[in-house]
């Protein structure tokens, strides 16, 4: 794997999943709510409104660009986009505050425009619903970046239109490695049709946080016979086939791999079939919303007295409340540094807490708030050091960005538009909450 570890920070300090990962609650900015359904195309779902005064010192203001946000709220999936759309706004509103950017001579007030990619009557992100938003948001000359999607698949579906458009993105949250990473995919250049990378994260991937899984289990946990499941999603699948190779590498025995379709309501049988290998660990790789947590239900009943462990698909409210008790002493990985443990995010959590004070989580904020709201503060530097309203001059500011100092640390972008600031968090299920146990730092490969 070639992984250097630059440090382990084991605090035992207990952050309960009611402070950081649980909930589905409401956005409590001052600007207006994003509805749970996508509003018609060009329509700024969140934000401020365009000023046509002008602005101090004599700049003429230019009214409005947008930065646009994909994200999933509705359905079952707002505990996860939810606080992360909140990072991004109160990027926006600091900006605002001090002055938004100057572009070509004139002041502009940044709006976001937020899209939902969960469809319409829909309970989880959708790739095609993502493809839809990426038409509307290439579509809108003042849009000049995004902040999303949260979901691997999605930005599949999403990146081609994107780099079509020379619209820069910046996800908080992917993690799959076939986004990025030519060794992952032969076909990369079907993502990067203009064969410019436009494509970015702040959040490490899963040849990284699937591995850590597998060394925590074997290492920390001392489980040595693991059975493997995913949901036969981009990131489901990649981040157990990351696991799988881990654990056998550490010596480790893999029982068996089954890929286990969305939509799937009955594990008996699958259950059954792994009790007979004897696991001592069930590995599984997908999002909470494709059933794992009726899976997890089906664990004891069929003799699986053991734990679960899965990537951060599982680690958010939503497993917890339909795990149950079966739940309890599950384990969870979270590519994201845990930010309320890094004494230099001091001033973001501050100013999340005042703004936010009111929602599901108490102000506290959530696995990828801190992801969105450093993804965003980019794109603004981006603005400013590019100076003009061109979608091309920001994607290329973005690129070069080299040691931005944020709330999640300091960032900056490889060649292949991965952040070099790469943080596993490791999470276990205590009082039917997902808590903080461990966190570790990685240098770049």
């Amino acid at each position: 794997m070639n992984k250097s570890r630059l440090g382990v920070l084991c605090l035992s300090l207990g952050v309960s999943a009611s402070m950081l990962l649980s909930g589905c609650g409401t956005d409590t900015s001052t600007a207006t709510p994003a509805p749970t359904t996508a509003p018609p195309t060009n329509t700024p779902a969140t934000g401020v409104s365009a000023t046509s005064t002008t602005a101090s010192g004599g700049t003429t203001s230019g009214g409005t660009v947008k930065i646009a946000v994909d994200l999933p709220v509705g359905g079952a999936e707002g505990a996860n986009g939810i606080p992360t759309r909140q990072g991004v706004q109160l990027a926006i509103d600091q900006a605002n505050k001090a002055g938004g950017v100057t572009l070509d001579g004139k002041q502009y007030t940044i709006q976001m425009f937020f899209l939902d990619d969960v469809p319409p009557g829909g309970q989880g992100h959708d790739p095609a619903q993502g493809s839809k938003n990426a038409d509307s948001f290439t579509a809108d000359p003042d849009v000049m970046a995004m902040v999303g999607p949260f979901n691997s698949n999605v930005a599949r579906a999403m990146m081609p239109k994107l780099n079509t458009a020379g619209l820069a993105n910046i996800s908080p949250s992917n993690t799959a490695t076939d986004l990025t990473l030519p060794a992952f995919n032969p076909k990369l250049s079907d993502l990067r049709p203009t064969g410019k990378i436009t494509y970015f994260r702040v959040c490490t991937t899963d040849n990284i946080q699937g591995p850590v899984g597998a060394d925590y289990a074997f290492d920390k946990l001392g489980k040595k016979k693991a059975y493997i499941l995913d949901d036969t999603e981009v990131y489901g699948k990649g981040i157990a086939d990351e696991f799988e190779k881990e654990f056998k590498a550490k010596g480790g025995t893999v029982l068996g791999h089954d890929g286990v379709p969305k939509g799937t309501t009955d594990f008996s049988s699958i259950m059954s079939k792994i009790a007979a290998t004897s696991p001592d660990i069930l590995y599984y790789g997908g999002t909470q919303s494709n059933g794992i947590p009726l899976a997890r239900k089906a664990m004891k009943p069929a003799g699986l007295n053991i734990p679960l462990m899965g990537g951060d698909g599982i680690v958010e409210s939503g497993y917890t409340t339909a795990a149950g008790a079966d739940g309890e002493g599950d384990y969870g990985t979270v590519a994201a540094v845990n930010a309320n443990l890094l004494p230099d995010s001091k001033s973001f959590i501050d100013a999340y807490k005042a703004a936010y004070a009111s929602d599901q989580w108490q102000g506290v904020p959530q696995a990828y708030s801190a992801n969105a709201y450093d993804a965003t503060n980019i794109i603004i530097a981006a603005m400013k050091t590019a100076g003009k309203k061109d979608r091309a001059a920001i994607a290329a500011a973005i690129a070069a960005t080299k040691d931005f100092k944020g709330a999640i640390g300091t960032t900056s972008f490889d060649a292949n538009g991965d952040t070099t600031n790469r943080w596993i968090s490791i999470y276990q299920v205590k009082g039917g909450t997902w808590t903080y146990i461990d966190q570790q730092q990685f240098a770049a490969k």
